[in-house]
């Protein structure tokens, strides 16, 4: 079973309602993603600190679910 776009938006946006989240189907199956997430909440927090972050906020998902997501994350500028 797949993962829509708009509920991986969702459950990032419930952890960062601040975030700029833009999500891209990678492969057309509902599997595979990239997400970019902007966010304040990443403000001194190293890459895999913030990419933890992102992952947390999918609430175990990863791995099930949602197969793949390629992810970059940044703070707004």
């Amino acid at each position: 079973m797949a993962m829509a776009a708009t509920d991986i938006e969702r459950l990032i946006k419930e952890s960062f309602p601040d975030a700029v989240v833009v999500i891209e189907d990678l492969a057309g199956d509902g599997d595979h993603y990239s997400a970019r997430v902007t966010s304040q909440a990443f403000a001194g927090k190293s890459r895999v600190q913030q990419h933890q972050m992102v992952y947390s906020a999918l609430k175990g998902q990863m791995g099930g679910v949602l197969h793949a997501l390629a992810l970059e994350t940044s703070l707004p500028k």
